[in-house]
């Protein structure tokens, strides 16, 4: 068929892979940092097609039939009648619209009203809270605003030169808050309770839809979220959950239907091929890795990591509960961390070290708990992040899961998965593949651990924790975990 490219445009950086339509190698790749602060919650848009511009220089895209575009989400894009920029972009999770999120809740009625509406909670990183936000803080600017755009859709529409068109495509749109994953369709009340007055919303487009072809003959594919992309790009399907390590944590889990959650623990997002892709967020992963390496004056996560083996399953009776920023999962905004079990024998550096990971990994056992629950099947947790190469994480994670893990190796998911989507659609365009299959590149590389004889023991530790947790919090999960 020929070559495609997939452009991730992150909070920080582009990066472009050219890849074989057929089999998905990677044939070149570029990569430009943004020329703005990546925690700037204001963002003006010009940026990321100046990176855009430098990452694909030196003739990255000759040959290239068709382009996918993945893009940060959470991002507002407020534009006039003429389609010209009201201000800069608001980006990330900006905390300025917790305010404005919590008024949403009221505005409707309750979060259970949210759920069954567009299948999550408003929370501060959603364009619904930041059009709130800007209609109580910046009136007039809230006033001139008649469309709105997400990065993903933004790009993508610069790239096809500014049509009268403008699109989006499932993933992206169900992060807004006002589009619902359940029905495909947009909520414009939604819209005009945070506003207060309707906008031009971009047409969400099917997974293996164009969004147009440049006047150089250039396919530009639908487009999508940087979460939806990475998925598509990691090759998970159904019976897959990908556990993310970062600062926070995140698990989310290809499913066949949306799932409403009046409790606000799971975001309902659509994926990029159709299905669904239910989300959990912790508010700690990494973060307690890291307080325990600083209170025990480890040099780093590898050091630590190589203490906590030192230890046993279950750290000497020691129990972290590793709410050190409260927590998202189970909603305890306001707690503190909790070190449980102490015992004259267990109050040994690698006892603690142990704990920690246990603690970390146990909480996000926690969150993928809240997606078995609601019917979703898990038969491998697929872990990302830095920390997932650490050999303590890797050792313990499979028994407290409870299922195989796979750690795949490093490589640009988001950008694959842009890359794979354009050359589905440029498949569909030239007639060589069906609209609702898309091309079957091979999966990611990865290390692969099983639960073997050590399932006992990390069920045993995992019990602890929940008994644990629920004598500290009690009814954190009510009466499901």
């Amino acid at each position: 068929m020929g070559i495609v490219a997939g452009l991730d445009s992150s909070s920080a950086f582009t990066r472009i892979v050219v890849c074989d339509t057929d089999t998905g190698a990677v044939l070149r790749q570029g990569y430009a940092p943004h020329p703005v602060d990546p925690k700037a919650g204001e963002v003006d848009p010009q940026a990321w097609l100046l990176s855009l511009g430098e990452a694909a220089t030196g003739g990255l895209l000759e040959g290239v039939q068709a382009i996918g575009v993945s893009a940060q989400q959470h991002g507002l894009i407020p534009l006039d009648g003429q389609g010209n920029l009201v201000r800069a972009a608001l980006t990330g999770n900006d905390k300025r619209a917790q305010v404005a999120a919590a008024d949403l809740v009221d505005g409707l009625g309750s979060r259970e009203a949210w759920a069954q509406a567009v299948g999550c909670v408003p929370q501060a990183a959603q364009a619904v809270s930041k059009l709130r936000w800007l209609a109580r803080h910046e009136p007039e600017a809230a006033q001139r605003t008649a469309g709105v755009m997400q990065a993903h859709d933004w790009l993508v529409w610069q790239l096809l030169g500014r049509p009268a068109r403008r699109t989006t495509d499932r993933g992206a749109a169900s992060g807004t808050g006002y589009w619902s994953a359940a029905t495909g369709f947009y909520r414009p009340d939604l819209v005009e309770l945070a506003l207060g007055h309707q906008v031009a919303l971009p047409e969400v487009l099917g997974p293996s839809d164009a969004a147009g072809t440049t006047p150089e003959g250039l396919l530009i594919s639908a487009g999508t979220g940087e979460t939806m992309a990475a998925a598509f790009g990691l090759g998970v399907g159904v019976g897959d959950a990908v556990v993310s390590l970062g600062a926070s944590g995140s698990v989310m889990a290809v499913h066949h239907e949306a799932l409403a959650d009046p409790s606000g623990m799971i975001t309902s997002f659509a994926d990029a091929t159709g299905m669904h892709l239910p989300v959990v967020h912790t508010s700690n992963a990494v973060r307690a890795l890291r307080g325990t390496a600083e209170m025990l004056g480890v040099e780093d996560l590898a050091a630590l990591s190589e203490l906590a083996l030192t230890s046993t399953p279950g750290a000497s009776g020691l129990v972290l509960l590793p709410y050190l920023e409260g927590e998202r999962t189970p909603r305890l905004p306001h707690a503190a961390g909790t070190l449980a079990g102490l015992r004259r024998e267990s109050m040994k550096p690698e006892h603690l070290a142990r704990a920690a990971f246990e603690g970390m990994l146990c909480s996000l056992a926690d969150a993928l708990d809240v997606l078995r629950t609601r019917g979703v099947e898990v038969r491998r947790v697929f872990l990302l992040g830095a920390a997932a190469e650490l050999p303590a994480v890797q050792a313990a994670a499979p028994a407290l899961f409870g299922t195989q893990v796979v750690v795949p190796q490093p490589a640009e998911y988001a950008a694959l998965g842009a890359a794979r989507q354009a050359a589905w659609a440029l498949g569909v365009s030239q007639g060589a593949l069906a609209a609702h299959t898309p091309p079957p590149w091979q999966g990611a590389a990865a290390q692969v651990f099983e639960p073997g004889d050590d399932l006992p023991v990390g069920q045993a530790v995992r019990q602890q924790y929940i008994a644990t947790r629920d004598e500290i919090h009690p009814g954190a999960f009510g009466q499901g975990s």
